[in-house]
């Protein structure tokens, strides 16, 4: 008993711990030269350019969402007034439906003919292999395919990455970037078929890509507009018309500029929340 009196802190040593943590939380804010504040000089250019552009644009068209205008004469306020006539315009509904189907064109299509590719070429390796990913590929940006070819040349396993980990004593990190082979081998040796190899092994490494590519092409289809605009117009009658063609026939035919911007902020608040269900059921996919 006496043994544990001793260990407890007295009553002075109990109001010294009081005195030095209060001591702590009166201290003032960082120094100029502090780490914590150092990553914000860093981030700071990106978001200023990012607030100005983006971010100031974006509150602007919502601000003119809130008025009936045409342009050119006095602003009168309305509310939500552009809103409700948004949501009854039969002509804006089915401008999202046909957004509908470009989704199933630009994303989901696209994506499900890549994965079927990937995992036909995975399970039976063919000759010229790169020559028919560099293939599949060619039709998107060149410039995005030297980028590409370029690091997938960093990320090799012989690659510049690995070579210099292991120079500086890092071997332990060097590591096959973009995938290792040996999961197919281990999975065909297990016996499985090119189903279950491709939901085991081809899928679960793609996943990241996959939303990625699901997000970006939905985006696109959604806010499509040069190809309608080039071609049809949004006719005949409407049955092409999306929601990015309507936003400018209000705005620059019909010179109803606050019902295109009411029409260009339901367009925007969709496009975050079908971004944001992508994200969440890949992730909830990913901790399952």
């Amino acid at each position: 008993m006496q043994s544990a009196d001793a260990a407890r802190p007295s009553g002075s040593g109990r109001s010294g711990v009081r005195r030095r943590l209060r001591r702590r939380s009166r201290r003032g804010p960082p120094a100029p030269g502090d780490p914590r504040n150092i990553g914000w000089l860093y981030v700071l250019p990106g978001l200023a350019f990012y607030g100005l552009f983006t971010l100031a644009p974006l509150l602007h068209t919502v601000y003119y969402s809130l008025f009936s205008w045409d342009g050119l004469t006095a602003k009168t306020y309305v509310g939500l007034q552009n809103y409700s006539s948004a949501l009854t315009d039969a002509a804006l509904r089915s401008s999202f439906v046909h957004s509908a189907v470009l989704i199933a064109f630009y994303a989901v299509i696209p994506v499900l003919v890549g994965l079927l590719l990937t995992a036909a070429l995975t399970r039976h390796p063919v000759r010229g292999f790169r020559f028919f990913r560099t293939a599949l590929f060619l039709p998107q940006l060149i410039a995005g395919v030297v980028i590409a070819q370029a690091w997938t040349w960093i990320y090799d396993d012989n690659g510049p990455l690995n070579w210099a980990l292991r120079k500086v004593g890092l071997g332990s990190l060097a590591r096959p970037w973009l995938g290792d082979l040996t999961l197919y081998d281990a999975a065909r040796v297990d016996g499985a078929g090119a189903t279950r190899e491709f939901f085991a092994v081809t899928l679960p490494g793609l996943r990241g890509e996959v939303l990625v590519a699901l997000v970006l092409t939905t985006i696109n289809a959604l806010r499509s507009f040069d190809i309608v605009y080039n071609t049809t117009a949004g006719g005949p009658g409407g049955s092409t018309l999306v929601p990015s063609m309507y936003m400018y026939q209000n705005a620059f035919l019909y010179n109803k500029v606050g019902y295109a911007a009411a029409v260009a902020t339901i367009l925007a608040v969709t496009i975050f929340i079908l971004a944001g269900l992508v994200l969440r059921v890949g992730d909830r996919s990913e901790r399952a």
